[in-house]
C-alpha cells in the first residue's frame, strides 16, 4: 500500500531526466496522448518484500507491455515516464505530463503489505477520511524525502502531515468523474478478463497530482508481499494478462470520450437558432470533488454564478444558470478562459440533470 506515491504521481507524475528514455514531450493534439508511469525506479525500488519481487522492475515491465499495446493504434500517442531503471523526482512527471498537454495519465504500482492481504486497487484523486487511506498516502508521498531538494520545491508540504495530505486544492479533482470511469473499466476488467479479486475504485490525495491537469489514475495490479500473487505478478502469464486487462480499459474509456465530442459536435451543429428553454436550466459544470467547498469565487479561479451538487460522495460544482443555451455556451468560454479547458455544459430539469443532447434536439 506503499503506492500512494504513485497515485500522487498519478494525477501529477511523469517523471523525466535528460535520459533518451523519455520520449518527445511537445503536445500531439492530432492523436489521443496517453503518459505511462512505472512507479519508482532508481534508489527507489518501492516497497521492501521478503520473497524476492522488486516493485519498481514489475511496474516497468507491465508498462513496456501496455506501452506497446498501445501504440498499435494509429490514433494514439504514448509518452513513458521511464523506460529504464532510473529514479524520477516527483515534481518533473507533472511538467512531463502537462507539457505533453496529455489526455490520460496512469501509473502502475504493486502493493505491500505486512499481512497475505491480495487484489487489485485502481485510485484516482480525492481527499478521504479512511485512515488507511491516509497511511498509504502518507507512505507513498515520502518518497519526497529522497530527493536533495526536496525541502525547496514542494511548497511547504509535509507527507507526513493530514493536514497536507487533506489540504490539496480542488484543481487535483477538476477530472475526476473522468478519472472515475476509467478507474472503474480498469478495476471491472481486472475481474473479467484476468479473473483477478477487486478491491475496488479508492480515492486519495497525493502530491503530485496537485499540478497535473487530465484524468489520471494509479493502478495497484497486486500485492507483492502475497505468496501466489507476487508470484503471478513476477510471472510472463501473469503479466500479459493485467496489461490486457488495462489495454482494453484504456480503449474503452477512449472510445466512450470520442463518442462524447462526437455528440457535443452533432449537439452544436444541430442548434442553428438562439433558444431559451423555459422548462430547463443550463450550467457549466467545471470541477468535480469529495470536498465541500465554499461557493466563493476565490476558490474557483474567480468565477461568479457558482453552485453544487452532491452526488454520492462528490460535490460537483458550475458555473452560469441561465435557460439560453447561446448564454450558456458563451458562459463555457469565459470559464475556458479562466483555466477549466474540459468543463461542459450539462442541463436541469424540475432540479433533475436530464441529457443535454436530448434536450436541444426537441
Amino acid at each position: 500500500m506503499h503506492k500512494f506515491n504513485c497515485l500522487l504521481l498519478l494525477i501529477g507524475i511523469l517523471f523525466f531526466s535528460s535520459f533518451s528514455y523519455l520520449e518527445e514531450t511537445t503536445p500531439v493534439k492530432d492523436k489521443f496522448v496517453i503518459v505511462l508511469d512505472a512507479g519508482h525506479g532508481g534508489k527507489d525500488p518501492g516497497r521492501p518484500t521478503k520473497l524476492g519481487y522488486t516493485e519498481k522492475a514489475i511496474a516497468l515491465k507491465l508498462v513496456l507491455k501496455i506501452g506497446e499495446a498501445l501504440e498499435k493504434n494509429p490514433s494514439i500517442k504514448v509518452i513513458y515516464t521511464r523506460k529504464t531503471d532510473v529514479f524520477i523526482k516527483l515534481r518533473e512527471r507533472a511538467r512531463i505530463a502537462n507539457k505533453a498537454d496529455a489526455d490520460l495519465f496512469v501509473s502502475i504500482h504493486c502493493n505491500a503489505h505486512n499481512t497475505q492481504a491480495h487484489g487489485t486497487e485502481t485510485f484516482v484523486v480525492g481527499a478521504s477520511n479512511s485512515q488507511r487511506n491516509l497511511d498509504i498516502a502518507k507512505e507513498e508521498n515520502e518518497v519526497i524525502f529522497l530527493e536533495d531538494d526536496y525541502s525547496e520545491n514542494y511548497e511547504g508540504f509535509d507527507p507526513n502531515s493530514p493536514e497536507s495530505i487533506i489540504g490539496l486544492t480542488l484543481m487535483q479533482e477538476e477530472y475526476v468523474d473522468q478519472s472515475i470511469m476509467l478507474a472503474n473499466l480498469i478495476e471491472t476488467n481486472f475481474a473479467k478478463k484476468a479473473k483477478r479479486k477487486s478491491r475496488g475504485v479508492k480515492q486519495a490525495s497525493l502530491w503530485v497530482m496537485h499540478n497535473t491537469y487530465m484524468p489520471s489514475v494509479l493502478i495497484e495490479t497486486g500485492f507483492i508481499t502475497n505468496k501466489k500473487e507476487g508470484a503471478y505478478l513476477n510471472s510472463k502469464k501473469g503479466q500479459e494478462e493485467i496489461s490486457n486487462s488495462i489495454v482494453a480499459s484504456i480503449l474503452e474509456y477512449k472510445k466512450n470520450i470520442d463518442q462524447g465530442s462526437e455528440e457535443d459536435i452533432i449537439i452544436q451543429e444541430s442548434v442553428d437558432n438562439t433558444t431559451v428553454y423555459a422548462d430547463v436550466v443550463f450550467k457549466v459544470q467545471i470541477a468535480a470533488s469529495s470536498r465541500n467547498l465554499a461557493l466563493k469565487s476565490y476558490n474557483f479561479k474567480g468565477l461568479k454564478e457558482l453552485s453544487r451538487v452532491k452526488q454520492g460522495k462528490l460535490y460537483k460544482y458550475y458555473s452560469g444558470n441561465t435557460s439560453d443555451y447561446d448564454e450558456i455556451k458563451a458562459i463555457q468560454k469565459t470559464v475556458k478562459t479562466k483555466g477549466y479547458p474540459k468543463c461542459y455544459i450539462v442541463a436541469y430539469k424540475n432540479g433533475i440533470k436530464v441529457n443535454l443532447s436530448t434536450v436541444l434536439k426537441k
